[in-house]
């Protein structure tokens, strides 16, 4: 095992499926030598592999996104970085109406093999157009995966297999988790799309968490522990689609859920997990399925505002504590 951070851990992944395949090429808004993406993951790739390879685009995140789609379809492989997540806005007729539909438009005949690598998520008083979580578009989309990697062991293992499908994946990173750090083996791996993870064994209660809020509740879990509480802690890591088997047997086990995530509570991936257990584990269930979600409000600047409106490890630990 090496210990690397988790920018330094899809920087890994790029390199290396870039050195054993000609036709990937990287593309987005100030990813060459000048500043080498906004949270360093191609740093030193365009000196490696030239501008050819990885090249700086205009501001346009939907020519970002357009130059992908058609380059896929002529035999290239494409990862575009859209540097802050909440700007794919600009771009959703090119993921949502071109890069998803092609395979089934055509038969199976014109596959888009290209990942969408979108930075999100608040914590820096980046203000309402930069801190948003909007994972939730892009799973009512069908034909497009979409993987949201917490550690960067998850985040290399995906970014690998995100690069080798032969369709479009969106991968949503946390800006807060670049700096975070893990172990990663040294030798090269991959994670299945669609598996989960259970990140903490427990016998209570399960957290199904996503992203940096795996990180908060393996905080409430190891807290809750000293008072007798066993939190297991289940992390989908691909939430489009999702382990629907792995969510199931964990509520058989412990009879009761809560559901945290980041972005807005109001049509959140949270309603689609606690359907996920509606239907297969209801009867299992000792308690109401709970939801511990970012208030229904658009991002603050002032920093104060912003830590109210987004769940942690205080309240994770009051959500438990209401069905336990």
């Amino acid at each position: 095992m090496v210990v690397m951070k988790y920018n330094e851990a899809l920087n890994r992944a790029l390199r290396e499926e870039m050195i054993k395949d000609p036709d990937l090429v990287l593309i987005g808004e100030d990813i060459g030598k000048n500043w080498q993406g906004a949270f360093k993951v191609t740093q030193g790739l365009q000196e490696e592999f030239g501008p050819e390879r990885v090249r700086d685009t205009p501001i346009s995140e939907s020519a970002i996104i357009g130059c992908a789609v058609g380059a896929a379809l002529s035999g290239m492989k494409v990862v575009a970085e859209i540097m802050f997540g909440d700007l794919s806005a600009l771009a959703m007729d090119q993921i949502c109406n071109q890069a998803a539909k092609q395979f089934y438009m055509f038969g199976g005949k014109g596959s888009v093999p290209i990942v969408v690598r979108l930075p999100f998520g608040s914590g820096g008083s980046y203000a309402t157009h930069h801190s948003q979580s909007l994972e939730a578009w892009f799973i009512h989309i069908p034909g497009l995966k979409v993987i949201q990697p917490s550690t960067p062991h998850d985040a290399y293992g995906l970014m690998k297999s995100a690069i080798k499908d032969p369709n479009p994946v969106i991968s949503c990173e946390h800006k807060f988790l670049y700096n975070t750090t893990g172990e990663v083996p040294e030798e090269e791996f991959t994670i299945p799309i669609g598996k989960a993870e259970i990140k903490r064994e427990g016998s209570d209660i399960t957290v199904i968490a996503t992203s940096i809020m795996v990180l908060h509740a393996l905080e409430a879990a190891n807290e809750l522990q000293k008072s007798g509480i066993s939190v297991e802690v289940l992390d989908p890591r691909t939430i489009s689609p999702f382990d629907k088997e792995m969510i199931v047997n964990s509520i058989k086990k412990t009879g009761r859920a809560v559901i945290v995530h980041e972005a807005c509570r109001t049509g959140g991936i949270s309603g689609e997990i606690t359907k996920i257990i509606m239907e297969g584990a209801f009867d299992y269930l000792d308690a109401p399925v709970k939801t511990v979600a970012g208030q229904d409000v658009p991002i603050p600047f002032n920093p104060e505002m912003e830590k109210w409106i987004i769940p942690n490890k205080e309240k994770i630990i009051e959500g438990i504590k209401t069905i336990i």
